[in-house]
């Protein structure tokens, strides 16, 4: 007789690195559940790094909760490597390797050489410079020569840059090669970005080169470790704009995670706990990162590092040195300002985690956690000194719940509180009111400021996240006027956000003439790169979308390692979720929406708006594309859509083009079950029908939308 198998259970574990503490969760990728979770303290001087705090958080998930590691599906982790490495000016000196013809070359050595460029406003990042003549075929020896000159100068990473090499990517290539040959690590413009644009991204390939040989070595200390932990599953690393990718996208392009962090949080409020519209404020125990959720997406923009300008497009997450363990400068007997340094920075505890009977006899000091620091307050006591924060303000004035991560010894809190007052002359609460308003300022100016620049109104809610959710975030809501929620498990959201997050990639190409072959072509190679790194083919969803102004194609693709179902991921929206969401989305009641397509990976929803005209009103069919997984896809506000079979399809399209009268067709987009193809770059009908008839060949299921 034959034993049926139980069904195989479907792990996800998640490891935030933060600047004070690595938290890592197992997540029952089917029911959502956390299975177990696990803070330590962030390992940043051990021998191995960060590693050793990642590997000690795992083991304690392991054992607690008696996970099979062969149940384990995926495992994914944030970073911090990179961005410190950038902000802390740990980098490597980079050797350029410029190219062109004769007569540009003045032109291109102007566009190359870090010492000039303004976009490298610090020169912060140590370059020497080489050029090579592209007229004639370069050569082994000229190629060598240049990388052996850079070598002799200091050089330890080789970039080559060629002025089209996003087209012809041959020469950077080879001098990569050659640079293998000499054991010297390189990275090319064209691996970094499709766009034209030499100065932009030769910086830009210059930041992500002065990281690599230092998360190269992070890289591979946190897959040994990982891997002698026993577990097999694929291991990924999060990248700034919410996707997880394999560790060699860390390896060769580490400037693609310096927002790891932050995009964790992110996509835990998105993914985890599906956040429609509002401002996300994650508090940790260093910084508070703050991002904007509309429409169920996080805004995307160019990041800029230590003011160098990229062409890397990461989640817009402002960071801010204030947070939960933030330390108290004085200034004049007054509070002048919270932070940035930490207490976990200094190496001291929050005094309201201390023994009362220790605080009692304590006196106030003043210590600098690092050598070029402003003096910050402490408590000396007789064999420890403690550090005063905002979460010790914040117990003190009886701010957090029994029950919140956050929640300390409040009988200590009130007496470290009390030792700053007698200090300065003050009531213990109203020192502990001045450092929790003096902490908030930044964050409630930052919220102000995202409001203007994105027109939000008193209805946005604000959602905290992180182990310091109930510290900063409840107060600056209050002072704001705006409603605040607490996110479930706000403790390992990042975490969770990491766990949860799905495999991602994105190119951008300059493109004049976006047809449907070239279209086609980036979508292949996009496919290609996810199944490369581990993504289930069937599980690929691909979209383009042509951005006119700036004559670009910008194509994106999720994967996941496993086919997700409504009954296989937490993730997955349900017909009604995702009916919830476009809801508010076009801001109509749901009852003024109907589902008009669907396949196994898009809803497409219609909307019927009536809008008031002068002296009428005009109904409008909104229409709306979601994934399965919540992220809205396309957004029209007046549109019409055709389906049914093929034939009709293209008949249908082809009479309502000729309808319109007009030399310049209107935006079209199609969409079948795995891709959705923005074809706004073709203005003739008759290319449009072309590219149409020719993508509906292979389509089981499609639908074309047209904007009125």
């Amino acid at each position: 007789m034959e034993l049926l198998m139980p069904n195989k259970r479907r792990i996800r574990v998640g490891i935030d690195v933060g600047g004070t503490f690595t938290k890592a969760v197992a997540i029952d990728a089917k029911t959502g559940s956390i299975l177990s979770k696990s803070t330590v303290p962030t390992t940043h001087s051990a021998e191995k790094g960060v590693s050793k705090g990642i590997v000690e958080a795992l083991s304690n998930i392991l054992k607690e909760s008696k996970i099979d590691v062969n149940d384990i599906e995926l495992i994914s982790h944030s970073t911090t490597q990179a961005i410190n490495a950038l902000l802390e000016s740990d980098t490597s000196k980079v050797g350029i390797i410029a190219m062109g013809v004769g007569p540009s070359k003045k032109d291109v050595i102007k566009r190359t050489n870090l010492k000039g460029l303004s976009g490298n406003v610090n020169q912060n990042i140590v370059s020497f410079h080489e050029f090579l003549d592209t007229s004639h075929l370069i050569t082994d020896e000229e190629v060598e020569g240049a990388i052996l000159r850079l070598k002799s100068k200091g050089a330890q990473v080789i970039v080559a840059t060629e002025a089209f090499g996003v087209d012809d990517p041959s020469n950077e290539l080879f001098i990569m090669n050659r640079s293998t040959k000499f054991n010297i690590p390189s990275t090319a413009s064209h691996e970094i970005s499709g766009v034209y644009g030499l100065e932009i991204r030769t910086l830009t390939a210059a930041v992500n080169a002065s990281v690599l040989p230092k998360t190269f070595q992070v890289a591979n200390y946190v897959e040994e470790a990982i891997r002698n932990t026993g577990v097999t599953a694929p291991l990924m690393i999060m990248k700034g704009d919410g996707g997880v990718s394999n560790m060699d996208t860390f390896r060769t392009k580490p400037i693609l995670t310096v927002l790891s962090g932050p995009a964790a949080s992110v996509a835990g409020a998105l993914l985890y706990l599906k956040v429609t519209n509002g401002i996300f404020v994650e508090v940790g125990g260093t910084s508070t990162n703050i991002c904007i959720i509309r429409n169920g997406k996080p805004e995307i923009r160019y990041v800029t590092v230590n003011e160098h300008p990229t062409c890397i497009r990461s989640m817009d997450v402002r960071i801010l040195g204030v947070a939960g363990g933030s330390m108290v400068n004085l200034e004049q007997n007054r509070v002048s300002k919270i932070g940035p340094r930490s207490a976990h920075i200094a190496g001291l505890k929050y005094s309201c985690f201390a023994d009362p009977e220790v605080l009692k006899n304590g006196k106030i000091v003043f210590v600098k956690p690092k050598e070029n620091d402003d003096d910050y307050v402490a408590i000396q006591c007789e064999n420890e000194t403690f550090a005063i924060t905002n979460t010790c303000a914040a117990n003190a004035l009886d701010m957090i719940e029994n029950d919140d991560y956050s929640f300390a010894n409040q009988e200590s809190a009130k007496i470290a509180l009390k030792l700053l007052g007698n200090h300065l002359g003050m009531e213990y609460h109203e020192i502990a009111m001045s450092i929790i308003q003096t902490a908030s300022f930044e964050i409630t100016k930052t919220i102000t400021n995202i409001m203007k620049e994105f027109k939000l109104n008193a209805s946005t809610k604000i959602i905290g996240g992180g182990g310091g959710a109930s510290v900063l975030a409840p107060f600056v809501s209050k002072q704001l006027g705006l409603s605040y929620e607490k996110a479930a498990h706000a403790d390992v959201i990042s975490s969770i956000g990491v766990a949860s997050s799905m495999l991602q990639e994105e190119i951008e190409h300059t493109m004049d003439d976006a047809t449907p072959e070239k279209i086609a072509q980036v979508q292949k190679k996009i496919h290609a790169m996810l199944v490369d790194k581990g993504a289930v083919p069937e599980s690929i969803v691909i979209d383009s979308e042509y951005i006119s102004e700036k004559a670009i194609l910008r194509v994106t693709a999720i994967g996941n390692v496993e086919l997700d179902s409504v009954e296989t991921s937490k993730n997955i929206f349900t017909l009604d979720d995702a009916k919830k969401r476009a809801s508010e989305i076009i801001e109509i009641s749901e009852d003024l929406i109907d589902l008009s397509f669907e396949t196994d990976h898009y809803f497409v929803f219609t909307g019927h708006v009536e809008v008031k005209k002068l002296f009428s009103k005009k109904n409008q069919h909104h229409i709306l594309i979601l994934d399965r997984y919540g992220k809205m896809k396309l957004s029209l506000k007046n549109a019409k859509i055709f389906q049914g079979g093929k034939i009709t399809v293209v008949e249908e399209l082809d009479d309502f083009l000729e309808s319109r009268h007009s030399d310049i067709a209107p935006k079209i987009f199609l969409l079948n079950d795995l891709k959705l193809i923005d074809y706004s770059s073709l203005t003739s009908a008759s290319k449009i029908i072309d590219g149409v008839r020719e993508e509906l060949v292979n389509s089981e299921k499609a639908a074309v939308l047209a904007e009125l």
